[in-house]
Formats: C-alpha cells, sequence, structure tokens
C-alpha cells in the first residue's frame, strides 16, 4: 500500500521521484528504475526538458497509467491566460498522455497580474488538461492569495524543504486551507546528510541518513517529498521508509537544524520568502 496525503479531493504519494537535471537516456532510465522500485509518484516541468523521456518511461512500464501520480509544471514566463494553457498542451504532447494528474505554476509571475495567473491555472482544468491543479514556490502570503483568487481546488504548494529550512509559515498556509506541502530538495542536495545529528539517530535505527531525513519529511502532517538520484541504489533506498518511525524527540531534533541562512534556490524572480526562524 502506498501512503498518500490526502489534499482537497487528491491522493497524492509521500514519497515521489524528482527528475530536475535529469535528461535524455539517463532520464528515461531512472524513472524506470523508480517505478520499478515503487515509486508512483513522477514529478517532471516543462522547464526540465525532459518530459518527453519521462512519457516514454511511463508508457513503457508494466504498471498503469492510472496507478501513477504524473505532476508537471509550467514556467513563470508562460503562466499568462492563454499562454498557462498552450504550455500545458504542449507538456501533454511531450508525455503522450491527454491529462497530467497535477499541473502547477512554476514560481509565481513578478510581472503577469496575479489574479491572471490562478485564473488561468484554474481554467486549464476546467478544459481538462489536468485532474488537478496547484502552485509552486509561494511563500505564505501568497498561498492565501491565491486561495482567493481559485475557483477551482487547489491542491498542493511544491517548496524547497529540507531540514535547514524552516518553513512553518508555509506549512501552516498548506494545512490550513488543506494543501500538501510537496518539499523539493528534500535532502538539500546531500548537504544535510553530514549532521552529527542525522548519522547518529541513522545509526540508531539501521538506516541511512537519507532515510532519515525523507521519514523526517512524511511524518509531518501533510508533506510530501520529491527526491531525485542519478544512482539506481539510491533512488530504492529512498522509498524504502515505511518500516521504521522517528520518536517526536527524533523529530525535534531534526527540525533544530533550520538556520536563518537555510535557504538554497532563491533566483532573481523569486517572490518575497516568509522571514528565516
Amino acid at each position: 500500500m502506498t501512503l498518500t496525503v490526502s489534499a482537497n479531493g487528491a491522493e497524492i504519494p509521500a514519497i515521489g521521484f524528482g527528475t530536475w537535471e535529469l535528461r535524455g537516456e539517463t532520464c528515461r532510465q531512472m524513472v524506470t528504475r523508480a517505478l520499478d522500485a515503487g515509486y508512483r509518484h513522477i514529478d517532471t516541468a516543462a522547464m526540465y526538458a525532459n518530459e518527453r523521456e519521462v512519457g516514454d518511461a511511463i508508457r513503457d512500464h508494466v504498471t498503469a497509467r492510472e496507478d501513477i501520480f504524473l505532476t508537471t509544471k509550467v514556467w513563470y514566463t508562460d503562466v499568462g491566460d492563454g499562454a498557462l494553457q498552450r504550455s500545458a498542451e504542449a507538456s501533454l504532447e511531450k508525455l503522450g498522455i491527454d491529462k497530467v494528474d497535477l499541473l502547477l505554476i512554476h514560481w509565481p509571475s513578478p510581472s503577469v497580474p496575479f489574479d491572471e495567473q490562478i485564473r488561468a491555472l484554474c481554467k486549464a482544468r476546467r478544459q481538462g488538461l489536468a485532474a488537478h491543479i496547484g502552485i509552486s514556490n509561494f511563500p505564505s502570503d501568497l498561498v492565501e492569495a491565491a486561495m482567493r483568487h481559485a475557483s477551482e481546488p487547489l491542491v498542493a504548494n511544491q517548496v524547497e524543504y529540507h531540514p535547514y529550512l524552516d518553513q512553518r509559515a508555509v506549512h501552516a498556509a498548506c494545512r490550513k486551507h488543506g494543501l500538501a506541502l510537496v518539499a523539493y530538495s528534500p535532502i538539500d542536495r546531500g548537504q544535510v546528510l553530514q549532521e552529527a545529528v542525522i548519522e547518529e539517530i541513522a545509526e540508531e535505527k539501521e538506516k541511512t541518513p537519507a532515510q532519515i531525513v525523507l521519514r523526517w519529511h512524511i511524518q509531518q502532517e501533510g508533506v510530501v517529498a520529491i527526491p531525485r538520484s542519478s544512482r539506481a541504489e539510491r533512488v530504492e533506498e529512498n522509498i524504502d521508509i515505511h518500516d521504521f518511525a522517528l520518536t517526536p524527540q527524533e523529530m525535534g531534533r531534526i527540525s533544530a537544524l533550520a538556520r536563518p541562512d537555510g535557504r538554497r534556490i532563491d533566483p532573481q524572480w523569486a517572490p518575497r520568502w516568509d522571514a528565516a526562524a
């Protein structure tokens, strides 16, 4: 049984496979390995330039399409009315499907009127381009704004999240409105795995540091994690986290690693983030 997070009508597998920076045959092979290992949630985006390979791997796998939760995203330059729907249609063509399970605005646009972005996203769902819709890289104030403008249910906010980055404000906003918080870069590209507290808990649990951090994610209410790896053994390791649990004390020790400079992803088009604790 795949552990899922319920979010405004969507059932999102709690561990997904991220494909950022995976290209060509490597991408196709790694998505295949992920599906072999039991992943039923695959994450891609128009900007990743790998949707065709992701679609090929899903189509060629023995797992039925309806058993795979597939997410893609529209880049922030294409979120205006009309442009967003065209981007979604192009993604569907590359993926080789008629509807994605979850369509996200990849980043809020600093130039397209905010209400237009959300209206366009909602229109894409009504047009049948996506079963569910959501947002990505939205701080808590923009989560609130998106909920005010949305005429269709929003089910997720995908954001950078790992033990170094305090996302309590975003998490609270997501919980308030029933959205899943989907954590990308959940192990901070491996940086957090070298922390003594992570290594100590891993030794006590007879698990790897990555498994400890991913378990920390999914034990939080409404949190989904989408680790990426180009190594088959890591892909298998990352989903093997359902046979143990962290104590409240262990959860707290890991959360205490958060620091003011914990954010890694901060491009020039980023919104104003919630203040770091």
